[in-house]
């Protein structure tokens, strides 16, 4: 089990790092007035929050 919860972590920690990437893309497009692509990243940005969000709770129920 402690493998499981080790790679979880790990995979939370990767969408957080995603996550954060898309963040600073979205802000980007939605700062040149692309604001058609930074609605799209930025639903893809709560996509990967709620995602994340799950996973953690997942994890609280293996601890």
């Amino acid at each position: 089990m402690n493998d499981e919860l080790a790679r979880l972590l790990s995979a939370a920690t990767s969408l957080d790092e995603i996550t954060a990437r898309i963040t600073d893309t979205a802000d980007r497009f939605s700062a040149d007035g692309n604001d058609a692509v930074a609605a799209d990243l930025f639903e893809v940005e709560r996509a990967l929050r709620n995602a994340n969000r799950r996973l953690a709770r997942v994890v609280a129920t293996m601890r």
